[in-house]
């Protein structure tokens, strides 16, 4: 890194892995600056409700039924025979040290019966015991994201840490030898770029669920840090893997209606009051999600596009044990929904719904990547003084299917991991003798996507329609011909020019839509959240992670556009064909 007297360190996103990785580099030490492309609290993290989970059997309030061992099997069964063993053993293993942090900076958990009983655990599909923490019911994001923010204002009114608001990422600056050197960033809501000069870049700038019309992702989720990453010449990896949550609610907006829900005894019919999944799987309701998802895609098609139904009309504390585990105290359905799930309760009464008394309808919806930037445990991408944490990076933790509620986990396991790397990192690239920067080395080959979809492609980029033909053809049910139809599609696009927010975010989309389509052709079997219906099987030989890169990477903002006020900028985007297997 460079002489100053503290390394200079950005960090993109204000969600629980960027706030973690920030306040941890400070404590460090080190001259942070985090920026946040919309508000601090627009984040996925503060949406979600369902809880996080961890291994805390060690802690005075945990759960004693639980094991390291059983937490890491449960993840690896979910991941399908793709997870990183290593990456998996790290985040359980670091969990409930995770537990104490959040709980230190003012995190509250719900417990049991006061403040020294123990924690309420709840269970979630495939999930052993229960284990999954919450806070205000189904408000555990929303906490979690108060916490953290107001440790990170304190350090900001402190003098110990910068953050720059409604600031989004364009592109990233890299200096010699391909290394991150700073980004390249839009401030406000004019078109002007300014240049943020950094010795570190961290990625945290969540998913990619704007990839699809129906998501539970909130708007900003356009997968920004993935399409900069590969644009640099970084790798990815796993982007065929999007989990589709079975039960968002079937009206604009797509609230999400969480899966501790169904952990409570809630159960899905079709359109004949008949409820289906015991026939799917054992678990029934609490099967895999993927499971879920599919199965409900299905009955609706079958009933000519109606949604199913989520029935929770049953619910009351006395049947609460079929699934969980606790109580919330006594009374009526509906209070028993309002005290245990206070925020779906306003959301589906302000949608005229009265849960405790007639069925939810609801319809899958894109909820988490799996795949995004290649890291190794430490938060390290395959391009120098880049790192990525949080739902845009692949740890490899989540593998084909991500586990109910590990995701605020990783985002708080490797978040504080990526902090400590930067401290040594520092210290390490300081020393003249090293011949070397620190990175991820690929542990196997690398597919290549090849240069297409110039700016002189016929068809305007329109997200509508994009969003659509990403449903159709790359959403819960896969196949060739519905894959290479939507190739040719997104091909076809002529991207947007110009630097206003839309523009640039169309422009990822588009980026990163390629990238999950090409994935999503290259894996022909079905693994997990990824469903070929022309290969509705696992193959065993494919059990394995595929990492991709840009064939001739280049970054979106050319030399020549690199001053401080810009009307269009050239891009470099993904096309429709893949590389052989």
């Amino acid at each position: 890194m460079s002489t100053h007297p503290a390394p200079r360190v950005l960090v993109v996103g204000s969600g629980i892995a960027g706030l973690t990785a920030a306040l941890g580099a400070v404590r460090h030490g080190l001259d942070v600056t985090l920026l946040s492309k919309d508000a601090l609290d627009e984040t996925s993290t503060a949406r979600a409700q369902g809880g996080i989970a961890a291994m805390t059997a060690a802690l005075p309030a945990g759960q004693p039924r639980d094991s390291e061992e059983l937490h890491v099997q449960d993840t690896l069964a979910a991941g399908a025979g793709t997870c990183d063993d290593d990456a998996v053993r790290v985040l359980v293993r670091d969990s409930a040290a995770a537990i104490d942090e959040l709980v230190a900076r003012g995190v509250v958990l719900d417990r049991a019966a006061g403040p020294d009983s123990p924690w309420l655990e709840g269970l979630e599909g495939a999930h052993s015991v229960p284990r999954i923490l919450h806070a205000g019911g189904d408000a555990t994001g929303r906490e979690i994201q108060r916490a953290l923010l107001a440790a990170a204002l304190a350090a900001e009114a402190a003098g110990r840490l910068t953050i720059s608001r409604h600031t989004m990422l364009v592109d990233l600056v890299l200096g010699p030898g391909g290394r991150a050197a700073g980004a390249l960033v839009l401030t406000g809501a004019g078109e002007r770029l300014h240049e943020l000069a950094a010795d570190a870049v961290v990625l945290a700038t969540g998913g990619a669920g704007q990839l699809y019309p129906h998501t539970t992702n909130p708007a900003v989720a356009t997968g920004d840090g993935i399409a900069a990453a590969l644009r640099a010449g970084a790798a990815v990896a796993d982007l065929e893997f999007v989990q589709f949550h079975p039960t968002a609610l079937a009206a604009p907006g797509c609230f999400l209606v969480s899966e501790a829900v169904r952990g409570e005894g809630a159960v899905l019919r079709d359109g004949t009051g008949r409820r289906y999944l015991e026939d799917v799987h054992p678990r029934a309701e609490l099967a895999p999600r993927d499971v879920v998802a599919r199965e409900n895609v299905r009955r609706s098609l079958a009933q000519g596009g109606r949604p199913v139904l989520l029935d929770c009309t049953g619910l009351t504390p006395s049947v609460r044990g079929t699934h969980g585990g606790g109580t919330h105290g006594g009374g009526s359905t509906a209070e028993f929904l309002a005290r245990r799930f206070p925020t779906i309760d306003a959301a589906l009464r302000a949608h005229g719904l009265d849960w405790s008394r007639e069925p939810v309808p609801v319809t899958p919806a894109a909820h988490y990547l799996m795949g995004g930037v290649a890291t190794d445990g430490l938060g390290r991408t395959t391009a120098p003084g880049l790192y990525a944490v949080g739902e845009c990076a692949a740890t490899g933790v989540h593998g084909a299917n991500r586990l109910a509620s590990n995701s605020l986990l990783e985002g708080a396991v490797f978040g504080a991991r990526v902090a400590d790397a930067l401290r040594t990192d520092a210290l390490r690239d300081a020393r003249p003798d090293d011949d070397a920067p620190a990175r991820l080395v690929l542990p196997g080959g690398t597919e290549f996507l090849p240069a297409g979809g110039r700016p002189g492609s016929p068809v305007p980029f329109d997200r509508e329609q994009f969003q659509a033909a990403m449903w159709a053809g790359a959403g819960v049910l896969r196949d060739r011909s519905r894959l290479e139809a939507l190739a040719r599609r997104l091909a076809g696009f002529r991207p947007p020019v110009g630097l206003s927010r839309r523009a640039v975010e169309d422009r990822n989309l588009l980026t990163v839509g390629r990238a999950v389509t090409a994935a999503a052709l290259h894996r022909t079997e079905s693994r997990g959240a990824h469903f070929r219906e022309d290969f509705p099987a696992p193959d065993p030989t494919r059990a394995r992670r595929t990492f991709w890169r840009l064939d001739t990477p280049r970054l979106a903002v050319s030399d020549r556009l690199m001053t401080s006020s810009h009307t269009a900028i050239d891009m470099f985007d993904i096309p429709e064909r893949i590389p052989a297997c």
